[in-house]
């Protein structure tokens, strides 16, 4: 849906409301014409339903217009004297529409004075819960966003089991694009696991200025641009083209901004030809082979090898994910594969029960066929890759058959169909062809940033599915407020306790303010109890 559409869909809808009210308008009082006015007829409403003129606000937001539009046509009906449950029923299974039955069909009169208190406890507690629910949805789509890491991509800085306050204000807020979408869900609806959304309309793509950009090394979240899973936890389900912000969320660290050149050598990023230096919070991590003369992994109680890292081993080599690869039962010995940082590395090789560390890596030259660009002219693997300048809005770049596999995805879909724009690129002979015309060069529309996990041999990032463009961030992660280990016994180990409200970034080891808050906590409750006791004895 273009811009052009959306007007002419918010045009229909005004024709609609017109035709549907304006006689109710009459009997409350207005003129026939304030009905069709835009904007104009929803305050003018507003006061009808004796509701405040700041409602109308929330019907233009979307998501949230989608439970206010229901509590409208009733809050209507009531105002003219139809409060039964079946008015009620009516009002919302037509999708508003029954109000035109009264609106022609029925003499009522305008209840000017109307209670707007609840008739009965439900009645106040389902009011109680909607709004709540409009609250909360504000809150989560355009100021902060609850996110959980699922994966070990950046271990060291975030872990498997932290709960994120994800800020979408930092970058700017992007708008949703689903029009009809339950709210406060991403993809799929939990427990059910079915479609949260309905796939049209559409709306056009729009963001709200940020105070902040993207710096170099910044985590941030961000849409998963290849992504195709109905329901990421259970890729089993099937495949399916994603409206944009309905994307799987991903966490990565943007290690390269627009205009950058970029290359990665032995898995370490190289930024204009000099290493990227990353926070002193950052802990990179690489694949290695160990083998030793015994387990570095835990046991369950049957004796049978986890994929654990033992309680020695977790507290002395700083090792977040190992297996068990191999077992020579003659030779008695074991060999692991295991994630490991340069200092642990350090300390495993001078263990005396170690007989060989080894860092798995890959031949340069020799190409990965699950590297982006998949394609053979790029001769690039996961530890080998580039160089590649990064896109920048505004930037214009010759284009080539040579260079075509780059830019093309980034040409048909990121800068065409999910912005609403019909790009076809097709390669005919020795020249390259954008909607039938010669593309010789091209102007990018928006800037693009490479996303990368520290975890650098257990991390699916953009070496594999290539940039990652503006329109696609979600937000930045500011504040963990709980930490859950699942591979720790018994509740309270489960929780980490120092790692709770913590912040994302900053220099230094983490300060957990939560005792902090315990504080801050118990001092409000006891304050509302000495004032609530002042006020019994008055």
């Amino acid at each position: 849906m273009t811009f052009t559409d959306l007007l002419i869909f918010i045009l229909l809808v005004q024709i609609i409301h017109f035709l549907g009210t304006w006689k109710l308008y009459i009997k409350a009082g207005r003129k026939a014409w304030e009905a069709a006015i835009p904007i104009y007829n929803a305050i003018v409403l507003m006061k009808i339903i004796n509701r405040s003129p700041w409602w109308t606000l929330l019907l233009f937001i979307p998501i949230v217009n989608l439970i206010m539009f229901p509590v409208i046509w009733v809050e209507t009906l009531r105002s003219f004297g139809r409060n039964s449950n079946t008015d009620t029923f009516l009002g919302i299974c037509t999708f508003g529409l029954y109000i035109y039955y009264i609106n022609y069909a029925q003499e009522v009169t305008y209840i000017n004075d109307r209670s707007l208190k609840p008739r009965t406890a439900a009645g106040e507690w389902i009011s109680s819960i909607l709004f709540a629910v409009v609250a909360a949805t504000i809150v989560h789509t355009y100021v902060m966003q609850p996110f959980t890491i699922p994966t070990s991509s950046l271990e060291k800085t975030l872990l498997v089991g932290d709960f994120l306050f994800v800020s979408k204000f930092h970058y700017g807020a992007r708008m949703p694009m689903t029009a009809i979408s339950f709210p406060m869900v991403h993809d799929s609806i939990p427990v059910i696991g079915t479609k949260s959304y309905l796939d049209k309309p559409q709306l056009p793509y729009f963001r709200l200025p940020g105070f902040q950009k993207i710096k170099r090394n910044d985590i941030v979240v961000f849409s998963w641009p290849t992504d195709t899973l109905i329901d990421i936890n259970r890729p089993g389900k099937g495949f399916k083209v994603k409206p944009l912000d309905k994307k799987s969320n991903y966490v990565k660290r943007c290690v390269g901004v627009p205009g950058d050149e970029l290359q990665i050598k032995d898995g370490y990023v190289y930024i204009n030809g000099e290493q990227n230096v990353l926070p002193d919070r950052a802990k990179l991590q690489f694949r290695y082979k160990i083998i030793s003369k015994n387990s570095f992994v835990k046991t369950d109680n049957k004796g049978r090898y986890t994929n654990q890292p033992s309680a020695f081993v977790s507290s002395h080599f700083d090792i977040s994910d190992i297996y068990i690869s191999d077992i020579d039962r003659e030779n008695k010995i074991i060999t692991h594969i295991a994630q490991m940082t340069d200092e642990a590395y350090e300390k495993v090789k001078n263990n005396p029960n170690v007989i060989e560390v080894e860092k798995l890596t890959e031949e340069e030259g020799v190409w990965n066929q699950s590297v982006y660009p998949q394609d053979p002219r790029f001769n690039w693997n996961t530890k080998y890759f580039g160089p590649i300048t990064i896109p920048e809005a505004g930037t214009t770049i010759a284009i080539s058959i040579e260079n075509i596999p780059l830019y093309k995805r980034i040409i048909e879909v990121y800068e065409g169909s999910e912005v609403g724009i019909n790009n076809k690129i097709v390669v005919s002979g020795t020249q390259v062809m954008l909607n039938g015309e010669q593309l010789t060069q091209y102007t990018f529309l928006q800037n693009y940033y490479w996303m990368m996990g520290d975890n650098r041999d257990n991390s699916q990032d953009a070496r594999m599915w290539g940039l990652v463009p503006f329109n696609h961030v979600v937000g930045k992660p500011v504040f963990i407020w709980m930490s859950w280990d699942t591979n720790a016994k018994g509740i309270i180990n489960k929780i980490r306790w120092d790692r709770m409200f913590t912040s994302v970034s900053g220099e230094g080891k983490p300060i957990s303010y939560f005792k902090y808050f315990i504080i801050l906590l118990a001092g409000w409750y006891i304050f509302r109890y000495i004032r609530k006791r002042k006020k019994k004895a008055k």
